[in-house]
């Protein structure tokens, strides 16, 4: 389900679809309720599309709650409950991602539901999605190929190397920057850190693949020797690791 029906929504939403999700399993919700084509009034195709038939039983908030796996909030704060995400099924990924305060405070969410997965905007929680994460180094990926737009092909890279950076171990310099604590994949570490170094060099040469290989491109080049050279920008220290690892710090 997806609290919030506006671009930012709709677009995590197609993305969630080319990923595979079904969009009749969507439920998205704006300020009135779920998205329905039997809500009184006119809404804008791009809404329309995730409008949900007459014969779904998911109307209010809490219909949409019961039984979710996930909640994607892209709206305002303080719109959900512990109640709320008590009717959540088992093992819930709660990603409420207001800025600067979540659709539910993280606290409250874990209480209520200690099995979930939670993220937030939040840098001083865990599981923190930030943008930061994205748009400078799929612009980086579409500029150095030449990109005459920015795809899904493009985005979809950018989203699944995220994921596969998130599952390698973590540097001591990330380390260093939360205090030193452990950090490994997984229930409070789903997505890289936005200090991490390496993102520039995972993300914006899958989104230069992407890019030549959905005929996007207007310049091609070697992927292997764009990744070292991206490396090659950031610090010395990392360039030396570079060498050493094989991969970058």
């Amino acid at each position: 389900m997806c609290i919030g029906a506006g671009a930012a929504a709709i677009a995590c939403m197609d993305l969630w679809i080319r990923l595979g999700v079904k969009r009749e399993h969507i439920a998205m919700l704006d300020s009135k309720g779920v998205l329905r084509k039997d809500r009184p009034g006119v809404m804008d195709p791009f809404r329309e599309a995730f409008a949900l038939p007459a014969s779904d039983p998911r109307k209010t908030l809490q219909d949409a709650m019961k039984g979710a796996h996930v909640l994607c909030g892209l709206a305002s704060a303080n719109l959900v409950t512990k109640d709320d995400v008590k009717l959540m099924g088992p093992k819930p990924i709660i990603l409420a991602m207001a800025n600067p305060d979540p659709e539910i405070p993280y606290n409250d969410a874990k209480e209520a539901r200690p099995d979930a997965i939670v993220g937030t905007g939040r840098s001083d929680f865990p599981n923190q999605v930030n943008n930061v994460l994205g748009f400078p180094f799929i612009f980086r990926g579409a500029l150095d190929v030449g990109a005459s737009k920015i795809n899904e092909e493009m985005k979809l890279a950018a989203a699944q190397s995220l994921a596969a950076l998130a599952r390698e171990g973590v540097p001591d310099s990330v380390l260093e920057a939360y205090g030193g604590a452990s950090i490994k994949f997984g229930p409070d570490y789903i997505i890289p850190k936005p200090v991490d170094a390496r993102v520039l060099s995972w993300v914006a040469p899958a989104v230069a693949k992407a890019a030549m290989d959905s005929g996007n491109a207007r310049r091609t080049l070697d992927i292997e020797h764009y990744r070292e050279t991206l490396t090659q920008r950031l610090s010395p220290s990392r360039r030396v690791m570079w060498k050493i690892t094989g991969f970058p710090t």
